[in-house]
């Protein structure tokens, strides 16, 4: 399937649930946020039915999100249903590791290719803080335990927030040397606030520049279909990868739209157009009916994003849109 701008659209990221058992702070206010009711949120039966529609538009690749995935009931089964559509060739799950021990090798038995673990430093008492209460060691024991169950790649997101993590940068890496780990490096984004109130931003350009990258070269071997950069060296078993959203936004060749937990379709993360897609799988279409529906959205994908826009500001925040 192809946009208005010849852009091929094959991965869908799916996002089952508002909620989360982390309340990280660039991804919620201290206050937290007024959780979705149960009856917007899309059910499993409707999921499955978009993914159903969307592999005859050459749907490909899908990405389980949140908030947290792991935490809404049935996951597992639905994970399992997925998988089995078909057309349906690369399941992956994104999960700030939390409950990832104890279900990793459910969730490979259940189909899923790989993961993805949010993880923005190696200090306890900095995660507890950023995460406002969020247990360190068991995310890296849901890493751990990835690796051992054989979900691969097992890639982790790193957001470098300055004077917060930035300094921790070149330990992520030598974690990347000697784990077979694919850590990406991904500039904040101005979800929820205005990014003129980003000091705290790094570029993708300083981020390489405290790495000191003299002697990495490019590399094209590692599994995915997103925008990250990856590079590697002799020795290395992983891989470091960059995500720049804003320094130097990969618009041209973005080939993903999102589906929110109370079913809009998101055709950029960074706009807040969307389309009322509950509305159009709770209104009795035919597949063939809702299908044109799809098709019609994706050729409206906008261009690009506008978060370099000083104006730019999106009322609604990262655990909401799927992030």
């Amino acid at each position: 399937m192809q946009d208005q701008y010849r852009r091929q659209i094959e991965y869908l990221r799916i996002s089952i649930t508002d909620r989360c058992n982390l309340r990280c702070k660039y991804c919620m206010p201290a206050e937290g946020v007024q959780w979705i009711p149960h009856e917007r949120i899309l059910t499993y039966e409707e999921i499955l039915r978009v993914m159903r529609i969307s592999t005859t538009l050459g749907f490909r690749r899908f990405r389980i999100t949140g908030g947290e995935p792991l935490i809404r009931a049935g996951v597992l089964e639905f994970l399992q249903n997925a998988s089995q559509i078909p057309g349906v060739e690369d399941l992956m799950l994104t999960t700030n590791g939390i409950l990832l021990a104890d279900m990793a090798e459910d969730l490979k038995k259940a189909g899923v290719n790989r993961v993805n673990i949010s993880l923005d430093t190696f200090n306890e008492d900095r995660f507890r803080e950023l995460t406002r209460g969020g247990d360190i060691k068991k995310v890296f024991q849901g890493i751990h335990r990835s690796l051992e169950v054989g979900l691969h790649p097992v890639k982790l997101n790193v957001v470098v927030v300055r004077d917060f993590n930035s300094h921790e940068l070149p330990r992520f890496m030598e974690l990347a040397r000697d784990y077979p780990l694919h850590v990406r490096f991904i500039e904040l984004m101005p979800i929820g606030i205005s990014s003129d109130k980003r000091s705290d931003f790094v570029s993708i350009d300083e981020m390489k520049a405290i790495l000191g990258l003299e002697g990495l070269k490019a590399t094209h071997d590692i599994q995915g279909g997103g925008p990250a950069e990856y590079i590697t060296s002799e020795g290395f078993k992983g891989s470091v990868g960059f995500i720049s959203a804003i320094s130097k936004h990969f618009c041209s060749t973005c080939n993903r739209i999102r589906l929110t937990p109370d079913g809009k379709l998101r055709l950029c993360l960074h706009s807040s157009k969307e389309v009322d897609f509950r509305a159009v799988l709770r209104s009795n279409k035919s597949d063939d009916e809702v299908r044109d529906v799809f098709a019609q959205a994706i050729w409206n994908k906008p261009a690009e994003h506008h978060m370099n826009d000083q104006a730019w500001q999106d009322q609604r925040i990262m655990s909401q849109i799927g992030g």
